[in-house]
């Protein structure tokens, strides 16, 4: 929705001209009933935004889809992003995106789900990086995937060839060989759940929000390309790499604090709850930067 635009420096379309364009592939493709996968959240998460932020971005990219005409949204979710996530903390926000965009399905608005490992995840080792694969994958599984997306063991180091493509699918064989039927369920875990339940809390908080950025009477705000651009404009979507960039706001700090991706404040050496954050954002005030 925001990405391959002057965003990113993949193309040079204006922040609105990418929205429109965007959207409009969107509806090209749910014109001839062809599935689409959006992947937004991840986008921000690779620029190591915070979880909310992401869960936010995973229910806007699926409501987009659904306003625009898909029928068949397949939702990619990228796991170990950003780097140092933990397996916990991953999963509780896996879980929070997969409730909040299933919660759009119906009949005219099927969701599939497709699960992989995080690039920036892996070691430049390549025997450790062998390991770390199937690892994702197991945890992947929790979300009760239809699609599993094999990611090469070898890109934190190079570009995947094919006989390690191969030998990548195989790695992933032998995990669903030993781990797909009958294993526990780890998202009953207590701390899972308190984590999932908060980043709903927090991402429809930041949803809320961008519906006060509404003027456009004939469109909703979710899917007004005026109101998007604006929220990427102000700072109410923000990412840490985003600093120093002319189109967006680039005013905020991260850091992985228990397992989680938060917003923190250096200075004062302490988390900052989406609630403080956003009313930062409206009073003009300097956000955590480092």
């Amino acid at each position: 929705m925001f990405w391959y635009g002057i965003l990113d420096g993949r193309s040079s379309r204006g922040m609105m001209e990418t929205i429109e364009g965007n959207q409009e592939a969107i509806r090209w493709y749910a014109k001839r009933n062809i599935p689409v996968e959006v992947n937004e959240s991840h986008q921000w998460s690779l620029r190591e935004a915070h979880d909310s932020l992401a869960v936010a971005m995973a229910y806007l990219a699926a409501y987009n889809a659904k306003a625009l005409g898909v029928k068949h949204y397949v939702s990619q979710y990228m796991f170990n992003t950003p780097s140092g996530t933990s397996p916990r903390m991953d999963l509780a926000k896996m879980l929070a995106k997969k409730e909040v965009i299933e919660s759009l399905s119906g009949r005219n608005f099927k969701v599939y789900t497709e699960v992989r490992a995080g690039l920036n995840s892996f070691s430049s080792d390549m025997d450790v990086a062998k390991g770390q694969l199937p690892a994702s994958g197991v945890l992947s599984l929790a979300l009760k995937p239809d699609i599993f997306h094999v990611v090469g063991f070898s890109e934190g180091h190079h570009a995947i060839k094919a006989d390690e493509l191969i030998e990548s699918c195989k790695i992933i064989h032998g995990m669903l060989k030993n781990a797909i039927t009958d294993f526990p369920d780890m998202t009953i875990d207590p701390l899972v759940q308190k984590r999932k339940k908060e980043l709903i809390k927090d991402a429809g908080l930041i949803l809320k929000t961008l519906k006060t950025l509404h003027k456009n009477n004939n469109k909703e705000a979710y899917i007004d390309p005026f109101s998007l651009a604006s929220a990427v404009r102000i700072g109410l979507f923000d990412a840490p790499h985003l600093k120093g960039n002319p189109y967006a706001k680039g005013n905020i700090a991260t850091r992985i604090l228990n397992g989680r991706c938060v917003v923190y404040d250096y200075e004062a050496n302490r988390e900052v709850a989406e609630k403080e954050r956003i009313k930062k954002v409206f009073h003009g005030e300097n956000i955590c930067a480092e």
